[in-house]
């Protein structure tokens, strides 16, 4: 069964990388001044700036910092390179916590050539050496299947039964999942393994786009939600079932869709946001 249709922009939260050209203070006004009433933060906008005083700046614009992105690529070849993974990562923590945002989302990481098993341990690993710093500060992970055409390199966590099965391994309330519908729309299981993530309390955040078909570029062609192939409507209504009452996140890669005019791409987003989430 599909949500019921969206009546106003209170969990509407758009992803920095969505208007890729526009610098923090920009997205900030422009999205608050539409109405859109969360914004999440790739880390990349913040860097070289003072965290603290972003975060104001976000709150002055009457926005919830939603969360970061992103951390995670744990596995390595070497300790070394999995160390050095493990340092960012609690820069990261450091840095949402800093920020004002309560969670950081994870692409979680893989390296060709390394057995999927190996890389889920090292992720599982890292995840629990970076543990401490979520405790001391509040801020939770959010592993984020990614689909399995990005096993190789990006993520060796490719299904929500995966992500379920690392959280209840750590067994931790700092480690959830952050499900994306373009990664996992197409699994036969959607529908179950999003009701044992609510189950088992993990269900951290929750992020909407539309796989255009045919597809150009697996990274950078997604769509606006309703110009693909994703029934957005049903997926939000079992995540709704689920429990889960946060932010309907806005997450799109397109070179299409970047090169417009990006007032009029916010108009489009808020209208997609209405008609097809």
């Amino acid at each position: 069964m599909s949500a019921a249709p969206l009546t106003d922009l209170d969990r509407l939260c758009i992803h920095t990388i969505t208007t890729k050209s526009w610098d923090l203070e920009t997205a900030a006004a422009k999205f608050s001044a539409a109405g859109v009433k969360g914004i999440t933060v790739w880390r990349d906008t913040y860097a070289d700036r003072d965290i603290a005083a972003t975060g104001r700046m976000l709150r002055d614009h009457d926005l919830s910092i939603v969360s970061t992105c992103r951390g995670g690529f744990f596995p390595g070849a070497t300790a070394s390179a999995r160390q050095t993974a493990i340092d960012d990562n609690r820069r990261a923590i450091a840095e949402a916590h800093e920020l004002g945002a309560p969670l950081v989302v994870l692409v979680c990481g893989a390296v060709p050539g390394q057995s999927l098993e190996d890389s889920r341990k090292q992720i599982a690993d890292g995840i629990a050496a970076v543990l401490p710093d979520c405790e001391a500060t509040g801020v939770k992970l959010g592993i984020e299947p990614l689909h399995p055409m990005y096993a190789d390199s990006r993520s060796a966590v490719n299904t929500l039964g995966q992500a379920n099965d690392m959280c209840e391994q750590l067994k931790s309330p700092h480690v959830g999942v952050a499900a994306d519908v373009y990664h996992l729309w197409w699994d036969p299981n959607l529908q179950t393994e999003i009701a044992r993530c609510g189950e088992i309390g993990a269900l951290f955040s929750f992020h909407v786009c539309d796989w255009r078909s045919p597809t150009i570029d697996f990274l950078n062609d997604r769509g606006l939600m309703g110009e693909g192939c994703i029934n957005i409507p049903q997926i939000r209504g079992w995540v709704e079932d689920a429990g889960f009452t946060g932010f309907n996140e806005v997450e799109v890669f397109s070179h299409r869709l970047w090169a417009m005019d990006q007032d009029e791409y916010l108009k489009q987003i808020i209208q997609a946001y209405r008609d097809h989430v």
